[in-house]
């Protein structure tokens, strides 16, 4: 843990908890399970939680509370952003629920600093904090005596200074993990599309066509029975979109979705390229995309880095990428630093 840190979106990292384990593609260079296997293998928060293999150290699912490390953000006074379990998951399958309660109950009483959860087990997550409100709270205060020594403040539900957010590395982790972040009770919901390693449509979650080839074509005498149905959740809305397409995906026009969407929308997003050995290059119109999708929503956008791969400018084809540093790549995208946050929050 670190009370500075490199990651251009926070201010600080807290890992009182420490090991994850792969489950899609965005964790196969991951630098935390690279680190805990190779110079922190003999740290005590890192000690067994890696095993070896042919392409290096990976995560063996085991998780370590380090509760030495619990109390840290109560003895940082200056307000900051805390990225919270940045070598692990708050919410992995093997964290005991008395874990994730203790770090929510730290958070409380930490009002002072807004903390930003990042997991790829957004089940869970809705899970566990889409209990009753008055359950949760309760837990809480049962535990903030016995933590803080002072009296207990009375809080809301979602806590204020808490950020929720998913790592969507393609559109297949965002249509899986999206709609479970818009249903978890968050005081900002955000998403990680890094290391972005395809083209993600956020404004286009779960995009199911319905062809009406079981009916014998469209069932609305005004369009053509070739017609289909394109359904979407659109989390920066927060609504169900749908349209009509014809055979070749062409729009015939916006339809009423037909459906209720009873959660929340979408509040910041982060994009980045890979870093590291082995560091996948992020295609530029990747980027570009996301950005503008959410200058499209008005949602703040942030641009993390290109990773070890950038854009080589006034190269043919455009698309032309060259090899560097993750320093020298540098973070600017068609020349501009993003550095948006939800509300202009920044603290350090």
């Amino acid at each position: 843990m670190a009370d500075k840190t490199h990651i251009e979106w926070t201010d600080a990292t807290w890992n009182p908890i420490t090991g994850c384990s792969v489950v899609s593609p965005g964790c196969t260079n991951c630098y935390a399970m690279k680190l805990a296997g190779t110079r922190l293998q003999h740290h005590p928060s890192r000690a067994g939680l890696t095993a070896a293999s042919k392409s290096g150290p990976v995560w063996n699912g085991k998780v370590r509370l380090n509760r030495e490390w619990l109390y840290q953000p109560l003895e940082w006074k200056k307000p900051r952003m805390v990225f919270v379990c940045a070598h692990g998951d708050l919410f992995h399958e093997d964290v005991p629920d008395e874990w994730i309660l203790d770090i929510f109950t730290i958070m409380a009483i930490a009002k002072q600093h807004t903390f930003q959860v990042l997991t790829k087990r957004a089940d869970r997550m809705r899970e566990f904090l889409s209990r009753p409100e008055d359950d949760l709270l309760e837990a809480i205060y049962t535990n903030w005596y016995s933590f803080d020594g002072g009296a207990r403040e009375v809080w809301s539900w979602p806590l204020p200074n808490v950020w929720l957010g998913v790592s969507v590395e393609d559109q297949r982790r965002a249509d899986e993990r999206i709609p479970a972040l818009l249903d978890t009770p968050a005081a900002v919901r955000w998403v990680s599309a890094e290391p972005l390693l395809g083209p993600v449509r956020l404004d286009r979650i779960g995009e199911f066509v319905d062809t009406f080839a079981d009916c014998g074509g469209h069932p609305v005498p005004e369009l053509p029975l070739d017609t289909q149905d394109a359904t979407w959740l659109n989390p920066f809305k927060g609504k169900w979109e749908a349209e009509a397409r014809a055979m070749d995906g062409s729009s015939r026009g916006p339809l009423d979705a037909g459906l209720l969407h009873d959660g929340g929308r979408l509040d910041w997003v982060v994009a980045g390229g890979e870093s590291g050995k082995g560091a996948r290059p992020m295609h530029p119109d990747w980027a570009r995309s996301l950005r503008d999708q959410c200058v499209a929503a008005g949602i703040p956008f942030f641009f993390k880095q290109w990773g070890n791969y950038a854009p080589l400018l006034g190269a043919m084809p455009p698309d032309t990428m060259f090899h560097a540093t993750k320093k020298i790549a540098g973070r600017v995208l068609d020349g501009i630093e993003h550095n948006a946050m939800p509300g202009s929050v920044r603290h350090g």
